[in-house]
């Protein structure tokens, strides 16, 4: 089996998923108990969030814990515009945000706030003259994502930070860092990021675990009301064994971070040259074969996500034709593959009809092999010549 679809999901990494089995059966104690029980689950919190803050160099009291990526998103999105609205309503954001962030915006534009979506150029980076026409006085959010989900374009998050505190001080910059978490280094206090929004399964850690960072200058709103857990912000008790296997999984991104990267960065420029090389593949996003020589920290496109069109083949008949050789690749984002919509990331880049319906995401891990990799490559070079005989009668 090989697994390329890691940017929808991770496998758990063993090391996290041993310390959430402990906790479940051996220290399951509710954390806001008195007794020695609850005292040991509120331990695994507070060293989630030392572990998680030195990572992000952030404050403890600056870390909450959610359900996943989505929730995250969806509690800075209308946080930030609830606690803004007196001041303006405008807010910003880009037309190839993950639905965890455009489907919030289209709810606040139902509310009567301006949603602003601006534009990508043809390697999926946000025009960053669009956004300094847009930033004004009545701007209240501005929500970026890090790394684009689908093609691995890595956004300029420093400049765009400054850009918007400079014309717009008081305006809120969200980050959704849910592909970039694990993957590069991140420091929300030197970029200017407000609230980033973070998900466990993305880095090896387990479903239904996330977190939001919010910066102890900004006003959060609460929006789970009951026993008053995570400082009054988030109530319910706390999923202890999620929290733990989430910061196990981060701590284990970060032990190699760069080394990994280089690593990550080395399989993808051949897997890259490797597509290109076979008849009527184009790679869509940052050009790769232009970066190769880059340092890591200066490349800007994400190490983990390759994103190609097979011309001639629509993306779901290779999907599961390589499927049937138990080859498992992304026709899209996850959490929108079911729609019949065709991606909106490309779209908005401007591809091709051609290449819109002809296209197929790899996304890698640090478990990813070259030899899986060329075992996908021989696989294609078989498959796309008859799949390509068959699309024409």
């Amino acid at each position: 089996m090989i697994y390329l679809d890691n940017s929808a999901t991770t496998k758990t990494d063993p090391k996290a998923a041993e310390l959430m089995l402990r906790i479940m059966t051996e220290d399951f104690g509710n954390p806001s108990s008195l007794h020695q029980k609850g005292v040991e689950a509120e331990g695994y919190i507070r060293e989630a969030k030392k572990t998680i803050g030195g990572i992000l160099k952030a404050e403890e009291k600056e870390l909450y814990f959610t359900s996943g990526g989505t929730e995250s998103d969806n509690w800075a999105v209308f946080s930030a515009a609830k606690t803004g609205q007196r001041k303006g309503k405008r807010i910003i954001t880009t037309q190839i945000e993950h639905p965890a962030v455009l489907e919030p915006f289209k709810e606040l534009e139902r509310q009567g706030y301006e949603a602003i979506y601006l534009p990508v150029d043809g390697n999926g980076f946000v025009d960053e003259n669009a956004l300094a026409e847009a930033l004004s006085e009545d701007t209240i959010l501005v929500s970026v994502m890090y790394v684009n989900n689908e093609v691995g374009s890595i956004q300029p998050v420093s400049r765009i930070g400054s850009m918007v505190k400079e014309k717009v001080p008081d305006a809120i910059f969200h980050v959704d860092a849910v592909q970039a978490f694990g993957k590069l280094p991140i420091l929300p206090g030197r970029e200017k990021i407000d609230l980033l929004s973070v998900s466990g399964h993305k880095i090896h850690g387990p479903k239904g675990t996330g977190l939001l960072y919010a910066s102890s200058k900004v006003r959060m709103v609460p929006y789970l009301f009951g026993g008053g857990q995570q400082k009054n912000m988030r109530s319910g008790t706390e999923n202890v064994p999620g929290i733990a296997g989430l910061a196990e999984a981060a701590k284990l991104s970060y032990a190699n971070l760069e080394e990994d990267r280089r690593s990550l960065y080395a399989l993808k420029d051949y897997f890259a040259k490797e597509l290109t090389a076979l008849p009527d593949v184009e790679i869509n996003g940052p050009a790769v074969g232009q970066q190769e020589t880059a340092d890591a920290a200066d490349r800007t496109d994400a190490p983990h996500i390759v994103n190609a069109s097979f011309l001639g083949v629509r993306s779901e008949v290779l999907l599961h034709s390589l499927e049937d050789r138990e080859i498992y690749v992304s026709a899209g984002s996850a959490c929108s593959s079911h729609k019949q919509t065709g991606s909106a990331t490309l779209r908005a880049m401007g591809l091709s009809a051609g290449r819109l319906e002809s296209a197929i995401r790899f996304s890698f891990s640090v478990h990813t092999t070259k030899e899986e990799l060329d075992t996908t490559l021989e696989a294609l070079r078989e498959l796309l010549p008859a799949l390509r005989r068959f699309t024409r009668r």
